[in-house]
């Protein structure tokens, strides 16, 4: 969303911006919409071609809409949704779709050959029934509020009720200038728009919640972009997604009616108009949590169910996060869904090398949305919403729901990871149930940290982990994960602290000296546990660093295999497995719950210098291959990152 926007030329925007409140003001005249004739024409036409969809735009009639009806940067007061239409696209072109995504809206396969799909899902042509809107929100960016954000680059095409009921808003974007764009031109290149398209479809089908993508069309409109951000502008291709989800109202989306904040100075869009908020509660509640709609009976039990619910979905989402090793890049407020989606893909990624302290995203130089940072960035980004929600219910009461956040993430986190272990029965470990799951938890620390002092492959050491038997030892295991562990070299460059060790032993003298650099204290900390870390390696040669990493693995083994016994022997006391078919059985579990193949950086980067030349099959086919990651065909092997791509880089540029 927005801080995905990338500046360009101010020029080029303000032009873009006349141009199109020229269009605006002609078309406003004429009128905002179809007339019904007209619409009841192309929909026959649609109907035919299996396009028809089943509008009924509920948000635009339940939340205010901004009266002002033209198209300029401004701020919207008083408002949720400012209507306005897509800027149409130069020669759009279709690149891939989701035929899965697209059934939800009950559009066919074949509908995709009909010669308006592509000018319906590019903005060109207007879509019967669709009611266009940009969404006002506000939003925390990096940990400081940043006041009116809002749809800058995106556009609300209309909410599809469904053959079974269910409820989808299609979104573009990439669709052009929005009263939100600030200095933006509103639209996304190709390059960031693949990497959303097949992230959203790959988050989908490892089970992860997610938002879906339907559809990707880029176009030979031109817009320049910085992509690196070292001012090496070049001109890309401008694209669309269609996106879908039962609602994109988030986090930020309750924060317009903020009051102005002490340390930016800058307010809501709204400030004080508390009745918009409470109407986006009841909202939420009558069409997505319909059980809290209809167990409560006053705004303040709704505020404070929804709440819950809210807390609950969000903190076993970052669970499901944790248990693949994905990193978002831009965990603010403005990018969390009020449903617990994951939203919003920029800078994402997985992790190759398991690494705790991981950045995938290189505008973020102080490591605040960090792999192992993430689980508590969505709590502090949960009390920003109970701060939003405060003038409807007690605040006191929302703490104390915040309060149950890290037992429903620990408890989720903690049976994905062991599940991924091929341990399914962890309150039976010995000592147990409370002793059992402390040591659970231990034995999931302790993996981690081997992996982490190896430079272990995350997916891969999951996957592999399968091969551990009681009677071998796991020395099969061993054989197999050794020869995909990092070189010396490898990890020596990974733990290499970002600033200078002389200068990180004189802010750890002086703590004032670091915060008078602005150098957080969560930062300086991660700083010099790497500095300890690289020493450790650095003064190893290239045996002694093989024993030591051959030493930490057994170690971990021991203890795995200790808890595989229990295990197996309770498995054998409920069903009478031998310990053939224990293996076999556990290799099946973990097989289903560990990717094979994933959406790594280089992987997408293949695509998109592919789809760049016009080799638009690329995506497609690697969409169908992210259809299955938890198999792997015969004679495919787990993926090995490149040498070319150890140092792959993404930015918010898009």
């Amino acid at each position: 969303q927005q801080q995905q926007q990338q500046p360009i030329i101010n020029t080029s925007a303000k032009r873009q911006q006349r141009q199109h409140r020229q269009r605006s003001d002609r078309s406003s005249k004429a009128s905002s919409f179809f007339s019904p004739s007209t619409t009841r024409h192309l929909a026959i036409m649609a109907t035919a071609a299996g396009l028809a969809l089943s509008f009924d735009n509920v948000v635009l009639q339940r939340l205010p809409v901004d009266p002002d009806t033209t198209n300029h940067t401004r701020t919207v007061k008083g408002a949720c949704y400012s209507r306005l239409k897509p800027l149409p696209l130069e020669n759009p072109q279709l690149v891939a779709v989701s035929t899965d995504a697209l059934q939800l809206l009950d559009i066919p396969p074949e509908a995709v050959e009909d010669p308006h799909f592509v000018p319906y899902f590019s903005g060109n042509e207007e879509i019967p029934g669709a009611d266009y809107a940009a969404h006002c929100y506000c939003g925390y960016q990096f940990g400081s509020f940043s006041g009116q954000l809002g749809d800058g680059a995106a556009l609300s095409v209309g909410e599809v009720v469904n053959s079974k009921g269910e409820r989808w808003e299609l979104q573009f974007k990439g669709s052009g200038l929005t009263p939100y764009s600030r200095q933006g031109d509103g639209r996304k290149v190709l390059r960031s728009s693949i990497r959303e398209f097949l992230c959203s479809e790959a988050m989908h089908y490892l089970g992860i919640p997610t938002t879906r993508a339907g559809s990707l069309i880029t176009s030979d409109t031109k817009v320049i972009r910085d992509k690196m951000y070292t001012g090496n502008l070049i001109h890309e291709r401008a694209s669309i997604i269609t996106r879908m989800a039962p609602t994109f109202i988030r986090f930020g989306s309750f924060e317009i009616t903020r009051d102005t904040d002490e340390l930016t100075q800058r307010s809501g869009s709204s400030p004080g108009q508390h009745d918009i908020t409470a109407s986006m509660i009841d909202f939420v509640c009558e069409y997505h949590f319909p059980e809290i709609w209809e167990s409560t009976s006053s705004l303040e039990e709704r505020t404070l169910a929804m709440y819950k619910e809210v807390v609950s979905r969000t903190a076993k989402l970052v669970a499901a996060w944790q248990a693949v090793g994905w990193c978002h890049g831009v965990l603010n407020t403005d990018n969390m869904s009020i449903l617990g989606l994951t939203i919003d893909y920029g800078p994402f990624g997985f992790m190759d090398r398991h690494n705790p302290d991981h950045i995938c995203n290189t505008s973020d130089n102080q490591g605040r949305y960090s792999y192992d940072n993430q689980p508590s960035i969505c709590k502090w980004n949960l009390m920003q919403l109970a701060k939003s929600f405060a003038p409807h219910a007690p605040i006191e009461q929302l703490k104390e729901l915040l309060e149950g956040y890290d037992d429903i993430y620990l408890a989720d986190y903690e049976t994905r990871m062991l599940k991924k272990m091929g341990l399914t029965r962890r309150e039976s470990a010995e000592g147990g149930d409370v002793e059992g799951r402390k040591k659970d938890a231990e034995l999931i620390k302790q993996l981690l940290h081997t992996m982490a002092m190896t430079g272990a492959d995350f997916t891969n050491t999951f996957r592999l982990l399968k091969n551990v038997t009681i009677e071998d030892g796991g020395r099969a295991f061993l054989k197999e994960q050794t020869g995909q562990l990092a070189t010396l070299k490898q990890l020596t460059v990974q733990y290499e602290p970002q600033i200078d060790p002389d200068m990180l032993q004189r802010f750890q003298a002086v703590p004032e000296m670091a915060r008078a650099f602005g150098i957080p204290q969560h930062f300086l900390q991660q700083q010099l546990d790497k500095l300890e870390m690289y020493k450790s390696i650095h003064k190893l040669n290239e045996p002694g660093f093989e024993e030591r990493n051959q030493d930490l693995w057994r170690m971990f083994l021991m203890k795995y295999i200790s808890r595989l016994e229990a295990e197996r022997k309770q498995w054998q006391a409920e069903t009478g497995l031998t310990a053939a078919e224990f293996q076999e059985a556990k290799q099946k579990s973990m097989d289903a719950v560990n990717p094979a193949f994933i959406l790594r950086n280089y992987v997408a980067e293949e695509a998109i210098r592919r789809a760049e030349t016009g080799d638009y099959a690329a995506v497609a086919e690697l969409l169908e291959r992210l259809k299955t990651p938890f198999t792997l065909a015969d004679g495919e092997k787990l993926q090995a990152v490149p040498d070319w791509a150890q140092r792959l880089c993404v930015s918010c540029s898009s």
